[in-house]
């Protein structure tokens, strides 16, 4: 007895517009009331919506990891976010993928007149920058947005210090910035001045605020160096995992576990990791 999706499950082509129809094709059949599975029948936006978050992160995990086998998978995964959102979206009578693809086609097309029109060719990237925040407002201010804030449209849900320096950018494009490196390293004495101080006689809620302030500074300064804090911390992060996975594989060749060592013995071995040049 032939399967009700074999057409689905079987057919392979190596068409980038074929293989997104089966993906809708499919995601259609795990959302069928009767046929589909369960557990997506039952999802809706909000339960999808960390999964989304973390598959754009595998991403971006697999390039900082050149891992250039493993990134056509994870951009899979987070194309597949885009169709179960957009499935979920038709089966409430909301919008559909259509409606998701013609939006970002025309808004794609607006927002680069330099390049679909004739107006303003071989224009820079910085320019281009600049008028693309520029598109951006006037799109928030015909979404009824009068006067749009400066600030408006930047996520919410943004990692932190994301969202911090796409904060400082719009600030700084209405002239919002300090004019100089050297003002963000004396702002940055002064914050850190303030959280020893609250750290002496202040509540939790102000050390946390001192160092919310703290943390604002170092993006800055990011910022002014050409830096990305968050793309510079998870560069950290990731030395820090390599290098805390070499003293432990040393501790393992001595017959003792990091539980069992002393402060004293790890560090050691953290600075052996460090001059063999583990990133």
């Amino acid at each position: 007895m032939a399967h009700p999706h074999d057409a689905v499950i079987h057919d392979s082509r190596n068409d980038p517009g074929h293989e997104f129809s089966r993906l809708i094709a499919i995601m259609k059949a795990l959302r069928d009331p009767q046929t589909g599975c369960p557990w997506d029948v039952e999802q809706d936006f909000a339960s999808i919506a960390p999964y989304t978050i973390e598959e754009a992160y595998e991403v971006a995990d697999a390039i900082a990891q050149e891992d250039w086998d493993d990134l056509p998978s994870e951009l899979g995964d987070l194309v597949l976010q885009v169709v179960f959102h957009a499935q979920i979206a038709q089966d409430r009578g909301l919008f559909d993928l259509a409606t998701v693809l013609q939006r970002i086609n025309a808004k794609m097309i607006a927002r680069h007149p330099h390049v679909f029109a004739t107006q303003n060719p071989g224009k820079t990237s910085e320019q281009q920058t600049i008028d693309w925040e520029k598109i951006k407002a006037a799109e928030r201010a015909g979404k009824g947005q009068i006067p749009p804030g400066t600030l408006d449209g930047i996520a919410m849900a943004l990692p932190a210090l994301t969202r911090a320096l796409k904060l400082q950018k719009r600030a700084a494009r209405v002239g919002f910035d300090w004019p100089s490196t050297d003002q963000v390293m004396e702002k940055l004495l002064e914050e850190t001045q303030e959280l020893i101080e609250a750290r002496r006689s202040l509540s939790a809620d102000a050390m946390e605020d001192e160092f919310g302030d703290l943390l604002f500074v170092m993006v800055n300064l990011g910022r002014h160096l050409g830096l990305d804090a968050e793309a510079a911390l998870r560069r950290t992060n990731r030395k820090f995992t390599n290098r805390f996975a070499d003293v432990e594989t040393s501790l393992n060749k001595l017959g003792k576990t990091p539980q069992d060592s002393t402060l004293e013995e790890m560090d050691a071995l953290w600075d052996a990791a460090k001059h063999k040049g583990i990133f």
